[in-house]
This record gives structure tokens, sequence and C-alpha cells, in this order.
């Protein structure tokens, strides 16, 4: 295939250019003036919707074909699926492609919030895999082989296994171990890249799902890969029916899709086949730098791979930029606030223990240069302000209710501190990174409700909360 091409993209600037007369949505019609001076003529001018000559998302025959048929070439699946729903709606479709009601799968608890939902949507079982923690860095980790094998090896007939490539911090498992392992099972692996997508266009990066054997993948195109947000794909190998995962994708994605999303992965693909490596490489090599400036600033630790261990920490994506900041004397979340309110200096997150630099394809030295410089100003200012004392970060959950009985349970409001020993009827997480403290159906202990009222009080953006601050609870 030509990878030269963007048929998408192609065909929707040359229907926008034959200037239909519009008697179809979007009813701006391009002639909304306000919409002009904010976005762009151009873009305005792009917005269309199902036509003749630019495909239909949900039944795709013409230019969406050709533009998911190149993305699967270049990204070595034998299919594709363009989502507009950010990799959250292709998780969902993965889980259901692969699973049905009263089935079991096997999550690690550090997933993204849109895996667990996924079991309230579907009516899945979920069993949970230990991902691990690491104590100086209160973060959750890549989930060993070992962790999988035990829940394998007690879950004989689940359905599938979910991992995360990587987390949100970056760190990787051995992915193709546990494909091995999974498969010799006859169980399916479904793997979370969201943070991932560079993985498959530099061969220093861990390794990727499709080219370790596993079924299907997210991509995220829209984190790492270049295109704009909501953007992602779903990518598969080849055993589940494409006609099926598109079934599913039906019942979970608009078929109002917009069209400048769905370009933008048309464009962001072929700028990473050719452009790819060279841009991965030059991210990682910025984030390296910086890496090493900001651990001879003292009171930071940016991690790196001294902490590979074998198992729980296989490999480590060496362009996420994962800083510990305890010994200054601030939590993750403070320096978060700090550096965007003073340094204007927009990063990821960041938690009670850590901030989170996301390096990717449209990286500049400039950008790393005014971090490095801003963290060391931070920690002359701020370092010993106050004692750093809280431990808790990952909690092993107690589940004492299925997650979709839990969820659609009758529930009433109690204070946090009054919740201990209830269960939970919804979600509760900081976001970012949308890794839930509490899913439907677990157990409150008191650590939990703990960790809570700290998050509150640092300021962390904690969701899923009453709007008073309480949290909901099952009304048994």
């Amino acid at each position: 295939m030509n990878q030269e091409q963007t048929p998408l993209a192609d065909a929707l600037s040359a229907n926008s250019q034959e200037q239909f007369i519009p008697f179809d949505v979007p009813g701006h019609k391009g002639n909304i003036i306000e919409l002009q001076d904010y976005f762009g003529e151009r873009a305005v001018f792009l917005d269309k919707n199902s036509r003749p000559g630019i495909d239909f998302l949900n039944q795709p025959k013409g230019a969406i074909s050709e533009a998911e048929a190149l993305f699967a070439e270049a990204f070595r699946a034998k299919d594709s699926f363009f989502m507009v729903g950010g990799a959250t709606s292709c998780v969902h479709a993965m889980i259901m492609s692969v699973c049905s009601p009263g089935d079991k799968l096997i999550i690690p608890r550090n997933a993204h919030v849109s895996c667990i939902n996924s079991t309230i949507i579907s009516g899945i079982i979920p069993v949970y895999a230990d991902p691990g923690i690491d104590d100086r860095l209160g973060i959750s980790l890549g989930t060993s082989v070992e962790s999988f094998e035990d829940c394998i090896k007690r879950n004989t007939d689940a359905k599938a296994v979910f991992v995360i490539n990587p987390t949100y911090y970056g760190i990787c498992p051995d992915i193709k171990t546990i494909v091995e392992l999974a498969h010799s099972y006859g169980m399916y692996v479904i793997v979370d890249e969201a943070h991932g997508t560079h993985f498959y266009f530099n061969e220093n990066m861990p390794a990727n799902a499709m080219d370790s054997g596993a079924d299907l993948s997210a991509v995220s195109m829209h984190k790492t890969g270049g295109a704009l947000t909501q953007a992602a794909a779903l990518l598969s190998s080849g055993t589940i029916p494409p006609s099926y995962i598109r079934s599913i994708i039906s019942l979970l994605q608009t078929t109002s899709a917009s069209y400048l999303l769905l370009a933008s992965l048309d464009i962001a693909r072929k700028n990473l086949y050719f452009n790819g490596r060279e841009a991965v490489g030059r991210s990682m090599m910025y984030a390296c730098r910086a890496r090493d400036e900001i651990n001879r600033i003292g009171n930071y630790y940016a991690f790196d791979k001294d902490i590979l261990n074998g198992k729980s920490i296989y490999d480590l994506d060496p362009t996420k930029l994962s800083i510990n900041t305890v010994e200054i004397g601030l939590t993750g979340s403070d320096v978060y606030i700090i550096l965007n309110k003073r340094y204007k200096i927009q990063l990821e997150f960041g938690d009670i223990r850590n901030i989170l630099a996301i390096g990717s394809v449209g990286d500049k030295e400039k950008y790393y240069r005014s971090l490095v410089s801003a963290l060391r100003e931070i920690s002359e200012k701020y370092k010993n302000t106050r004692l750093y004392e809280f431990d808790y970060e990952y909690f092993s959950p107690i589940i004492k209710m299925l997650p979709q009985k839990a969820f659609y349970s009758r529930n009433r409001v109690v204070g946090i501190r009054d919740s201990v020993n209830s269960v939970s009827s919804g979600f509760v997480m900081c976001y970012t990174p949308g890794i839930p403290l509490l899913a439907p159906g677990e157990l409150i202990t008191r650590n939990i409700a703990e960790h809570i009222i700290y998050a509150q009080a640092d300021r962390c953006d904690i969701i899923g909360l009453a709007p008073d601050g309480n949290i909901f609870i099952v009304d048994e």
C-alpha cells in the first residue's frame, strides 16, 4: 500500500471544494461567522457529516475503509477501526467484542476507569490482578507475569486478559510473555495502549501489542501520535471477525462522527509512518536529558530504567517524564499547580507524590528547558516547606457486589468518614489519571476513606463524589 496517501483527508477536502448547496447537517452550514472567527474558516468549512464521496464511519466502503487499511498496515495489524470517542470507546468495544454478560475478565486494578466502566455496561465479572506498588514512588506498577498467572490459574474460565501497555507513568509489563500465557489457556488478550501509540514507530521503545501477538489494542492517537483530541483507533490481529467488531462499535459510537477528527487520524498516521522514528527519538532524547538535569537539582527523583525489576517493572517508556516530589516537601499536586499558575507550564497531571510530563511527536526542546528551569526555582523556594506524611496509593479491592448490580442499586449519600465498611455504589477517582480508588461494589475501608479525604485537602480533582463532597454508597 502507498503510505504517502491520505484518502480520507483528500476526500474531505475535495468534497468541500465542490461547493454543494447544503441542506444536511451540521446546521452551521459553514456560515456562522462566530465559528469562523473562533476556529478558523477552513476548519468550519471542513466540518462535514456523512456524504457520498467521504464515506460513512459505521459501514465504510470508500475513503474511510482505505484510510483504515493504511492505518492497519502502518501499525502492523490485520484490521483497524477509526474511533472518535478516544481510547475509552476503543476499550469498551474491545471488551464487548470478546466478552459476553457473565464472562470473567482479568483486569489489573490500576486500569483506567473506562475498563471498569465496561463491566457495568456489559455485565461482565471483573477479576483483579494486583499490579504491585513502588513504596518510594507511591504508584502502582505494570503487573507481573506471576500476578497474571495467579489470576489465570484461579480463573481458568476467564474469557480474556486485559493488559495496560504502558501505565500512565510509562511502566510496561512483559507483554509478550503475558500474551503467550493467556493464549495457552485459550484466553484473548486485549491491550490498552492509549499511551503507547509511539511504540510502533521506534525500535528503542518497549514492545507493542500487535508485534507481541495480542488480539486487540486501543491506540489513542491524540495522546502521543499527533492527531486531534478524541481521535483514536482500535487495532485487531484478525482473530475476531471484523464484521463483529464493527457491529459492537456501532452500538457505542456516534453515527455523526466528526470528519475533522477522522481526517486527523489519516494525516497523523502518514506523519508517524514517515517521520515517527525521528520524532519519537527526538522526544526520547529531550526527556532523557531533562531527567538527568532534574535529578542533578536534588530533592526530585525522575525515575529511569534504574527501577526495572524484570517483573512488575519490566520496561519503561523513556518519553514519559515522571518526577517524584516528596523530598522537596511538596506534593505533586502542589508542584502541578505552581507550574501552571506561575510558569504557564501545563503538565499532564500531579498526584500526591508525583508529576507527569508527557513527551510526544509534537515536542520542542525549549519546552523541556523551561520545565527544568522552573523546577530548579521551585526547589530553591519551597524546599522543606512542610512534612510529607501520607503513604497510601494503591488499595487491593474487596469486592462485595458485582459492579453492574452495585451501580444500579438504590444508593444514598453519607459523609466519607461515615462510609467506612459500606459498599460503594459509584466510582471515586483522582482525575487525571482516572484510575479508580473505588469502583461500584467495592468495600470502603478506613484507609481508602482517609486517602480520599487527604486527596481532597491536597486539591486533587476528585471525581465521583456528591456535590457536597460526600460519597454514594449502596443502600442495603
